[in-house]
């Protein structure tokens, strides 16, 4: 019993499938509402990344196409294990979402017009949007360092939010306003 309890203590590979399987089991609202509890559990419970190290995930996964919590699983799991670890956390976020979803899908047919069910479900929506201002709180806080950093993030929820524009040309734009901004300060963003 105890070399079983020590396999899923040491075992990095169930380490990996077990944190993003209960990330993907217990967090609503999709992969933003996760970022905070993902960013917990990789860079404070299991030391896997450092908060820089995350933040270049969160990066590097929202700008890739498909769901970023699928995405920073896989960055992670790769990180930690090559191609097998990133099979590992991928398979573990994904795979209660498919059986909830199923499950979902099934119950909810039955009780479409109940209202407590649509109270349920408004609750939820108000939490997963919540957690997802709370990333973007936590994170500006960690990567705005300069006024042009802070004017491009405003810019780009402005852009976004209320002018409805695609977030691949803001993207775009924001890209070519750092060159330019690079160039301008002649050796990088200035910190």
């Amino acid at each position: 019993m105890r070399k079983l309890k020590d396999f899923f203590k040491n075992n990095i590979y169930w380490n990996l499938f077990f944190c993003f399987f209960k990330l993907g089991l217990v967090t609503i609202g999709g992969g933003m509402a996760m970022i905070p509890i993902m960013e917990e559990k990789i860079c404070e419970k299991y030391k896997w990344m450092t908060s820089e190290e995350i933040l270049d995930c969160i990066a590097v996964s929202q700008s890739l196409p498909g769901v970023i919590a699928v995405n920073m699983a896989t960055f992670v799991g790769y990180k930690k294990k090559g191609v097998v670890g990133a099979a590992v956390s991928t398979f573990g976020v994904v795979l209660p979402s498919f059986v909830i979803i199923i499950l979902v899908v099934s119950f909810l047919r039955s009780v479409e017009g109940n209202r407590y069910v649509q109270g349920a479900l408004e609750g939820i929506k108000a939490a997963a949007t919540g957690l997802i201002a709370f990333a973007a709180y936590k994170m500006g806080k960690q990567t705005l360092k300069n006024p042009f950093q802070w004017v491009t993030a405003a810019a780009a929820f402005v852009l976004v939010a209320v002018a409805g524009i695609n977030a691949v040309w803001v993207i775009l734009a924001g890209i070519l306003a750092g060159e330019i901004y690079s160039v301008v300060n002649k050796g990088g963003l200035k910190e």
